[in-house]
């Protein structure tokens, strides 16, 4: 059940993207777009509310409750950045606004844009590293956590690979060659 309502809010988000865009540009309703998009959280405090009570009502906590904790945790990281990527898009396609801003490409500025990638990485992880931690914690010494202890384990790992880029970055920057 749970993996199921995890697809369903992925599903949703991009329903919700998809409707609150459209009625944004081609319905030309900004107000009622903005409204749409903000109802996205929502989505997020479902599942966390249903994994809560499956876990209360006594289900062993496995992969799919750990699941539903990184799903959240990257939607908070990193939701917000994809919304606003996919609306400058949508928004110079249709809505004849100015072209999306590209990231750098070479220099001390590319390691700023990998470190502001990092950094929502890091959100995404540390925000399932807690709720991940909380379900450790409301299951209490009854229950096996090693699969929510597992999902920890990787979220580590996940910001550990974001900084290594970001740094590989910063003490390597990639120069312009030089025929350009």
């Amino acid at each position: 059940m749970i993996v199921t309502l995890i697809v369903l809010c992925e599903v949703g988000f991009w329903v919700l993207l998809a409707a609150g865009l459209a009625l944004r540009y081609p319905a030309r309703k900004p107000r009622l777009g903005a409204a749409v998009l903000l109802c996205e959280p929502l989505l997020e405090v479902v599942l966390l509310v249903v994994t809560a009570i499956d876990l209360k009502n006594g289900a062993e906590p496995d992969w799919k409750h750990g699941l539903a904790a990184v799903y959240i945790g990257f939607t908070v990281g990193l939701g917000h950045f994809t919304i606003r990527w996919v609306d400058a898009r949508v928004a110079h396609r249709f809505a004849g606004g100015p072209p999306p801003v590209k990231p750098p490409k070479y220099g001390m500025e590319r390691a700023a844009h990998e470190w502001r990638v990092a950094a929502r990485w890091t959100v995404a992880a540390v925000t399932a590293l807690a709720l991940l931690q909380a379900a450790i914690w409301y299951v209490g010494g009854d229950g096996d956590v090693t699969s929510l202890q597992s999902w920890q384990q990787k979220m580590l790992f996940v910001i550990g690979i974001n900084v290594v880029i970001a740094g590989g970055y910063t003490v390597f920057p990639k120069r312009e060659r030089a025929g350009r």
